[in-house]
Order: C-alpha cells, then structure tokens, then sequence
C-alpha cells in the first residue's frame, strides 16, 4: 500500500506563524492584535497568525495570515524567534515562528478567523491569548537592543517628520525621557538627516531621512543614549510587557 505522500507514522507537531507588528501614532508605540473567532482562546485578542500550509514557507504563512486576518501588507518582515513550549497551545503540539514588523500606521480589519483586528497603544494591551505575552516581551527587548545599533525608527516615521516626534518615538521605544536639546544635538551628530527646505523656507524641526547606501559608517552604526536619559517613564497597566 502506498503512503500518503504527507504522512508520517511518528508523532509530530504543527508549524504556525505569528506576527507582532508594531506602529507609532506620532506620540506612542502601537502593536496590532487580532480578536480570535474561534476555540481556544475564542474572543481573546492575539497576535495575527495561523498554520502553515503545505504548499508555502514560514514567511509565506506569516504575509499571508497578516493579510487574511487584518488586510494588512507588510512591506518588510523578519523572524523574531521560535517558540517551541510544550504546553504552549491546548490543541495540539505546536510550533511557532514569530515575526516582527516595523511599519506606518494604516487602517486595518479583522477577516478570516479574526473578528476584530485592531491597533493597542503599549499600555493598554489586553491579555493575549497562548504565550503572546511571553513573545510580546521578547519582540520588545529585541526592539529595544535593535535601535542602538541600527537606524530602523525610521520605518515607524514618514517620510518627513519633527524633531519631536523623533525623540517622542524613541522615548516610547526605550521608556526613558531626554532632555530635548540634549536629544537634538546626539540625532544631529549622527550625519544621515537632512532638514528640509520648502518654497525657499528652512523649519526649524522638520527633518526628511536620507537614502541609506550599505557604508563602513553604517555597518559601525552605534547610538550610546546613557548620557542623555532623565527619568525612566513608570510603566503602567501592563509592566510585566517591559520586564
């Protein structure tokens, strides 16, 4: 008799993919989460994602159950982490790749088997549904690490942008306040912003990013904020996200 061609006679378990996407609305840091249709977890908010089919790779699963579940399309993504806790779902033994995305707040809705699809500020996070929590932390302190060494703020921020919605970005990224000329002379020194000029006019505060071109500059891309913090922001009604 011939085997089936996905078949396999021992135990084993389910791949999904999981999306913390995260945006700024120009004062504080925002993390997509779906509201789950269906058992377990049925009405609870959690992350977009799904299983995998057998005809596409992880990355395909996770661009295709961010697009299906909130009709949104990430123009960048890359892969977090692998979550492989026994107990971590109560269907089955399950598997999951999360993905983490920087992107430009847009409208989305919830499809498929996602009621609502909605953007959370950080500290209004409801409980999530399986570890979500626990990759939520996790998607954070790789956020936090990443701005120090690489220039990826820019992609929460359009195209031109204030002083001040910078240092607001950063402030929400790190969960410190800066002085703000203190600020303004450290983005000054880093030499990859240009102040924009309209109609003959110079701003004060506006700033458009410059084209980024893989140089040695670039590739020892290091911002040291120590000598700038002046007070940690208190972390509010979900502080175990920070931890």
């Amino acid at each position: 008799m011939e085997e089936k061609r996905y078949c396999y006679k021992y135990p084993h378990p389910a791949v999904t993919a999981d999306c913390c996407v995260f945006a700024f609305d120009g004062k504080e840091l925002n993390i997509l989460l779906v509201k789950r249709r269906n058992a377990p977890y049925k009405d609870c908010w959690a992350f977009p994602g799904g299983f995998m089919e057998m005809n596409e790779t992880i990355e395909q699963c996770a661009r295709r159950e961010l697009e299906e579940e909130t009709g949104f399309k990430a123009q960048r993504m890359e892969q977090l982490m692998c979550f492989s806790d026994v107990e971590r779902d109560p269907r089955e033994r399950v598997i999951t790749v999360a993905f983490f995305a920087l992107v430009r707040m847009q409208q989305v809705r919830g499809g498929d088997d996602a009621l609502q699809a909605e953007w959370f500020k950080l500290k209004d996070i409801p409980p999530l549904a399986f570890d979500h929590d626990y990759i939520l932390r996790i998607a954070l302190n790789k956020l936090k690490e990443r701005v120090h060494f690489e220039p990826i703020c820019f992609e929460l921020l359009g195209e031109q942008f204030t002083m001040s919605e910078l240092q607001r970005l950063y402030e929400a990224i790190l969960q410190v306040k800066f002085d703000r000329r203190n600020f303004f002379r450290k983005i000054q020194s880093w030499g990859i912003l240009k102040r924009v000029d309209e109609n003959g006019e110079k701003h004060q505060e506006d700033f458009t990013i410059r084209n980024f071109q893989k140089t040695s500059q670039q590739e020892d891309f290091s911002l040291d904020f120590s000598d700038m913090s002046s007070e940690h922001i208190s972390k509010q009604k979900n502080p175990n996200i920070w931890d």
